[in-house]
This record gives structure tokens, sequence and C-alpha cells, in this order.
């Protein structure tokens, strides 16, 4: 398979992804501002999600921006991840839904984690094929950045049950510390040309 097949489609699952996120915030029937309030808890879930599927679509362009060729195992492990992503609106309305209550919140985190341990191994997958040696194994390195969102996610997970803030807190530093393109692996590809 060609790889701009296989980023087209995940190009067009990611943008479904998004538009059934903001098909389940509904229009208000009053025609005041005050009609708004009932969806902020709905909108903030929204914008944080939002940002997430960026952050993948973006990742994702760039992980495989240097792949030379698409095996089974890479479409399998790319469907994988797509997969989790797809759960992200059924997250996202349910926390929206229910004002960030404890179990949308660890549901959401749940979602969360296991879309990352889906990209590392869509990005394992994708190393196997390029090489130890890559430039892209290169630009990668420890991806230390990846392991701090496992581990706060994992904290955001349990602080759920607890306290609903902590664990949105935990949420957000995530994606905004991945909100700024990983410019590695661009880096990586420049200096190779």
């Amino acid at each position: 398979m060609n790889k701009t097949r296989l980023e087209a489609f995940s190009d067009g699952v990611l943008a479904i992804i998004i538009t059934i996120m903001i098909l389940e915030i509904k229009v208000p029937h009053g025609h005041e501002f005050a009609d708004l309030k009932p969806l902020i808890p709905k909108f903030l879930s929204y914008i944080l999600s939002f940002i997430y599927v960026g952050i993948y679509w973006n990742n994702h362009h760039y992980l495989l921006h240097g792949l030379s060729r698409v095996n089974a195992k890479i479409m399998w492990a790319n469907l994988h991840l797509l997969f989790w992503l797809s759960l992200i609106p059924v997250a996202t309305g349910w926390m929206g839904e229910h004002n960030f209550a404890k179990a949308a919140m660890a549901f959401y985190g749940i979602i969360l984690l296991l879309s990352a341990i889906a990209y590392v191994i869509l990005q394992k997958t994708v190393l196997d094929v390029e090489g130890k040696n890559s430039a892209l194994a290169k630009a990668l390195g420890k991806d230390l950045k990846g392991k701090a969102s496992a581990v706060l996610y994992s904290v955001g997970i349990i602080a759920s049950f607890y306290n609903e803030w902590i664990s949105g807190a935990a949420y957000f530093i995530v994606a905004m510390s991945w909100l700024i393109p990983d410019k590695r692996i661009e880096r990586a590809f420049i200096s190779k040309n």
C-alpha cells in the first residue's frame, strides 16, 4: 500500500471524529446568552478533545512523513490507533454531559491512555520497518515526553476518583505539553536532505 493512501484514510477518520464531537453540542433553545451556560462543560470538553485529536493528527503526519513503505503490521497498528481515537467523542460527550463527573473523567483518561499506547505501538511498528538507525529512530530518541504523558494519564485516571480537578489538570498538562508540534522529526528529515 502506498503511504499516501494510509495518510488519507487516517485524515478522513480524524476529520469524522472531530465532526462527531461538535455534533454533540446542540444549539440552545433560548435566545439569551444565559441559555449558553449549560453548554459550557460540553464546550470545554470539546476544546480539550479537539486539541488532543489535533495533536494526534499532527504527530501522525510527522510519524508517517519519513515512512518509506507500508506493510500489513503498520496498517493494523494504524487501525488500532484509530479505534481508540474514535472513542474520544463518546468520552468527550459523557464528560461534558455530566459536568466532568468522576466516572466520566476516569473513562476519558482511560481512552487517552489507550490511545497513547496505540500510538507507541504504531511508532514501534514504523521503526521496525525503517530500522533502528533511521532518521526517524534518531529523532524520536527515548521519547521522554511520551512516557511522561502515560504517567500523567495514569495520575489523572486515579485522581478522577478523588478529585476531578486534579484529573482534569493532568489531562490538560499533557495536552499543553504536546500542543507545540514536536519538531524532532521535522529537523531530522531536513538535516537528512
